[in-house]
């Protein structure tokens, strides 16, 4: 009976102390004085779309972060919100330390190319296909796609284009999409090509960094026709340059079911 009675103040004992540590902390963090935030910036590439300092800035224009402000008054869910509306931001954790602490850890979006339209406007495709306004300070050195592209800043992002029939009919942002993440995947074509031009018949022409010629891909309406045409070129590369030569050809047709058509420079 005496080692039930011990056992049972033991645990009540346990849980007290459980309780005043827990209300102790919390009055710790009510009263705590936050410093400036602890950001990380979590990238998949080298490029960073916005710093520490200028989301500390934002935040502060937004009124969700002063220096002085107590945990209590500090708005997680209003900060993740702010931040993971940012088109530069793919996801957001905001938590605090025991002692009150504001940590932000912010990933960032992964560019896979630099898209100028026909409109004059400029932005970029991040690797899950959302488009992503350039900004200057920080420019992503990428593959870059320009030309005949009627597609803008305010399109539906690529998986809302995917999902939807009447879409497709309309953009065509996706076809470049899956072009350049094909490219950007490739090991053997990323330091390779380095721009993609739509023609105003809406073909789409490959230009490599080497060689000075044109690679006519045409169409990509699906990925399984994008992942045909790649194949023949690597194709042709890994076998018919290394004899030709990088300069030999002026143009390399890529339109025509199971075959390559090239013309050699004058």
């Amino acid at each position: 009976m005496m080692k039930k009675w011990m056992n049972y103040l033991f645990w009540v004992l346990l849980l007290g102390g459980i309780i005043a540590v827990f209300v102790y902390a919390n009055k710790q963090r009510a009263n705590y004085q936050n410093t400036d935030p602890k950001i990380t910036i979590h990238t998949d590439g080298e490029h960073v779309f916005i710093t520490k300092e200028e989301l500390i800035l934002f935040l502060k224009e937004k009124g969700l972060f002063r220096l002085g402000q107590n945990y209590s008054s500090t708005l997680f869910n209003a900060i993740e919100k702010v931040l993971v509306d940012l088109p530069e931001v793919k996801s957001v954790n905001v938590y605090s330390s025991v002692n009150g602490a504001l940590f932000i850890d912010v990933t960032l979006r992964n560019p896979i190319v630099h898209v100028y339209n026909q409109f004059n406007e400029s932005f970029y495709l991040d690797e899950g296909g959302y488009i992503v306004p350039a900004n200057y300070l920080h420019p992503a050195r990428v593959l870059v796609a320009n030309g005949y592209i009627e597609d803008r800043i305010a399109s539906p992002n690529v998986n809302e284009i995917i999902n939807n029939d009447s879409l497709k009919t309309i953009y065509k942002i996706d076809n470049l999409f899956h072009i350049s993440k094909y490219v950007c995947n490739d090991p053997l074509l990323q330091p390779l090509i380095g721009q993609v031009y739509r023609r105003k018949n809406g073909d789409f022409v490959l230009v490599p960094v080497v060689g000075g010629q044109q690679i006519i891909f045409g169409s990509a309406n699906t990925e399984e026709e994008i992942e045909e045409k790649f194949k023949k070129l690597k194709i042709f590369y890994k076998e018919g340059i290394p004899y030709e030569g990088w300069n030999t050809y002026s143009e390399i047709n890529l339109k025509y079911a199971k075959q390559i058509v090239c013309t050699k420079k004058e």
